[in-house]
Order: C-alpha cells, then structure tokens, then sequence
C-alpha cells in the first residue's frame, strides 16, 4: 500500500499542476474581435456576431470573453421573443457561461464584471418567463459582485454602466415589488445612479467608448422614465447621433421612447428608415410598436392588421392581453363588432397579468361595456401627440353630455391631459383636480394620474413642496388601476424633488 501511494502522490501533485496551469491560462481579453462581435451583438445583427465569436475561440481558445457575448446573444433572443421552446435550449447557457467564467483569473476586473451581467441577463429573462423568486436572487448576487467589483476596481469604469441603473431601480421599487427591495438589502440612489452612468457617457476611457451604446440604452430609458426628462432624453439621443438605421437596438430604443413620448409620427420614421436586412434578429415586436403608432392616428385597419400579426407570430406572454386589447379597439373603431367581441373574449385566455397593461386589459375584459368611441378616439389620437385633432372632438362637449359616472370621469381625465400635453397648465390642474374629486375613491386610475401629473407641473414650475404633496397624494390612493406603474413614478418624483 505504501508503495502504491508514494505512486499516487507525483500523479496527483501533476494532476493538481496541469489543472492549475489550465485554470491561470483562461483569461480575459477583450480584443479586437471580441470588440467587433459584441458591436455587431448589441445592433442586434447576431448571426454576425456569432461568426465573430467563433473566430474569436480560435484565436484563443482559453479567452473567456466570448462566453460573456453568447450570453448577450441568448438574452436578446429569449428577451425580445419570449419562446418557451428556445427558453429549454437557452436557458441553461447561462450557467454554462457562468461555471466557465469562474474559470478565469480573480485578479481581473471582468471576473466579477462578467459574472454579474451574465446573472442580470439570466434574472431578466426569468422575469419574463414568470421565474420571479429566482429572477430575485440572481439579480441580489449581480448586485452584490458589481458592488464589490466596483470597490476592488474603482476605475473600471463598465461597473458603473451596471452600478448605475442598479441604484436608479432600487430606489423607485414599487410596494407590489417590496419582496424584491428586501432581497437587494439595499438603499437606492437616483442622484448617485444617475451620476455613475454620466461618469461612463462622459469618458474617453477605451472600455467608456467601446460600452458606449449599451450605456446610453439604460441612461435614456432612466432620464424618460425615472428623471422625467423627455426633452433631454431626445435631445442627448440627436447630440449623439445615433444609428438608427443600422443598429436596432438603438433604433427599437428611440421608437419606443417616442411612442411613450406621443412622437408617433417621429416614431413611425424611425421604423419605416431602419435597416431590413436578414442579418438582423427577427422579432414581432416591430409590429407590435408600429400597431400603436398606426391605431393612435386612427389608422384601425393597418393596426389591426400589425396587432395580428403580433399576436400570430409572437411566442411570449408580456403585453398579450394589451395588444388583444387594442385589436379589439381597433375593430370597435371599424365598427365589426363580431371581431371587436372575440378579440375582447380572447384576452381572458391569452398572455398573463404581470405588466400593468395586461392588468388592465383584464379587468376590461370582464366587463360588458364598451369605451364610448368619442372618448377613446379622443385618448388614441391624444396618446399619438395630436392633440388639437383630439380637442376638436371634446371642444363642444361637457361632462353633462355623458351619463355613464365612468365617461364623465374619463371625460375631465381626458380633458385635463390634453390641456397639460398643450402646456396650459391652469387649464391642465383646474380639471386634473375635478378628476381627483370625482374619482379618487374609484378603481379606475383618473384620480391617481392626475394627482401625478398635477405634482409633474408644479415640479417643473419649481414648486417642489406643493410637487411632494400631489405624489403623496398619489400614493396614498389604494386599489386602482396602474397601481404599481404609478406609484414608481410618484416615488421617482418624490425623490428628485427631495433630492435623494
């Protein structure tokens, strides 16, 4: 037996050597290639990228890089299309890329870098596919890696492009979301998120300019959505001038904002101008965006026809019953009501309720009312920017023209919007208030809405004290529509005007 172990020991003493030697050789190197892949990648042009990808593991096969970019190829497609078929062959990737990541050297800054985005790419598409408590997790131990990769390595500034947003999210959680605020263990930050990624847009560092794009994707979706700042978000968007023609991702990026900003025929160019190729990541989505831009100019057939061709080819659930939603408005506004009613009945059996929208589009679902058609051309055409067109349609009218308590809500809600849309702000609070009267009791989001958009006009006034009451307001209406989208923006509010 002696003999036989004093064998053993050299053998094992070599093993551990070879073993070694092999985990130290794997590295980091973001070279050339890797370069030119993860921007052929992240313009959503993947086959090219894989190409790329795979010369890149010729030239060094122990380059862990390329893991880091097949996870950004599987995240895009699962994220976007939302296939549980391609969820079954994809999903496991990201712990592959993970164990592989591992492999590589501590002393690089991309070893917890790498790990931590490769863990918010798989917690996102968790989200997507209903994996919440997991999605959880993953993105509390992304958190925690780029915190501590940020501290060990203050100068790779990519942290930041992660940190940033991170902080920004953290802040702004809604209480419908709470269980994923404990999970953070986490006190949120807009100012210092907000100037984390400004240190990232500023830099002539070659990490800075090489992550560019994919920084100024979170910082615009942050500046519109959490600062409130429309105006600067397109306005950095022209500064920069991006590609909207041949990457998608930027392009998909500006439409979307612009659709949410009611810059629909701004958002319509964009689309119609964007590269075709085959190259590029097939996705419905494009349908789905150019449905709205056309139903909010009352164009109902061709919307009909791209919220068809959505829900036909898109394999996912988010914005399912939305977009069945729409469908049916469409066809209403048609006047075929036998395809108007089946699209209604389809949303209590399509999609699921995870987004506000699809919320909403269920609960209309259930009942057997329909909009009244003055109204809900009055919201579309509002929602697409063209309110003098909208206005005409409400200008000789007066809640007293409307019987139904829900119409006449919607009536001083709507009213109310376009004034502020116009910038006529007495106009605009005058019936943002008589909205709040009448409806701050009910279920529908009026009262809510408007007690947010009232905070949004003092806010931009200056008038940040009388702001913070109307988001408090906000707040504190219980049991309405939109709930947890609204209060995020109320809390968002809150916290730029106190400066937190």
């Amino acid at each position: 037996m002696k003999n036989a172990a004093a064998k053993l020991i050299p053998c094992f003493l070599f093993f551990c050597l070879i073993t070694a030697s092999a985990i130290a050789n794997k590295v980091y190197d973001f070279n050339a290639t890797c370069q030119q892949a993860y921007k052929e990648i992240t313009s959503l042009r993947l086959s090219n990228g894989e190409k790329l990808i795979a010369q890149a593991r010729q030239q060094n096969p122990d380059n862990l890089i390329p893991d880091l970019l097949d996870s950004y190829i599987d995240f895009f497609i699962l994220f976007f299309n939302e296939d549980p078929a391609e969820l079954k062959i994809r999903e496991p990737h990201f712990d592959d890329y993970l164990d592989r990541i591992n492999d590589g050297s501590e002393a690089s800054p991309f070893y917890n870098y790498s790990r931590a985005v490769v863990l918010i790419q798989k917690a996102c598409v968790e989200i997507k596919f209903g994996e919440r408590w997991s999605a959880g997790w993953n993105f509390r131990k992304a958190f925690t890696l780029i915190r501590d990769n940020k501290k060990r390595f203050p100068n790779f500034l990519p942290n930041n492009m992660i940190y940033g947003p991170m902080l920004v999210v953290a802040s702004t959680i809604p209480d419908g979301y709470k269980w994923l605020a404990g999970l953070f263990g986490i006190k949120g930050s807009i100012s210092n998120g907000m100037a984390l990624m400004k240190t990232v847009l500023t830099s002539n560092d070659g990490y800075a300019r090489l992550f560019f794009n994919e920084a100024s994707f979170y910082y615009c979706y942050i500046l519109f959505h959490i600062e409130n700042q429309p105006e600067q978000t397109f306005q950095f968007i022209s500064q920069n001038k991006f590609d909207l023609v041949n990457n998608q991702l930027l392009a998909y990026m500006t439409a979307n904002l612009a659709i949410n900003n009611k810059m629909n025929d701004y958002a319509r160019n964009i689309i119609q101008n964007k590269n075709d190729s085959p190259l590029y990541m097939q996705t419905p989505i494009w349908n789905f965006e150019m449905a709205y831009i056309q139903m909010r100019n009352l164009d109902a057939d061709n919307a009909a026809k791209n919220f068809e061709y959505f829900l036909s080819h898109f394999k996912g659930k988010f914005y399912v019953k939305d977009a069945y939603e729409k469908l049916a408005w469409c066809y209403y506004l048609q006047g075929n009501m036998a395809a108007a009613n089946n699209a209604k009945q389809t949303i209590l059996k399509k999609g699921n309720t995870d987004t506000d929208a699809d919320k909403q589009a269920n609960r209309d679902a259930k009942q057997s009312r329909w909009p009244n058609i003055i109204l809900l051309k009055a919201r579309v055409l509002s929602d697409g920017g063209y309110d003098t067109k909208a206005l005409a349609l409400l200008a000789d009218k007066s809640i007293k023209d409307f019987t139904d308590a829900i119409d006449q809500l919607e009536f001083t809600y709507r009213v109310a919007r376009i004034y502020d849309d116009m910038h006529k702000d007495s106009e605009a609070i005058k019936n943002y208030l008589n909205t709040i009267s009448i409806g701050q009791t009910r279920t529908e989001y009026y009262a809510s809405r408007a007690a947010l958009q009232i905070g949004l006009i003092y806010e931009k006034q200056g008038n940040k004290t009388i702001a913070i009451q109307y988001y408090k307001k906000c707040l504190d209406m219980q049991y309405h529509d939109y709930k947890d989208s609204i209060d995020q923006k109320a809390k968002a509010g809150i916290a730029r005007c106190t400066g937190s």
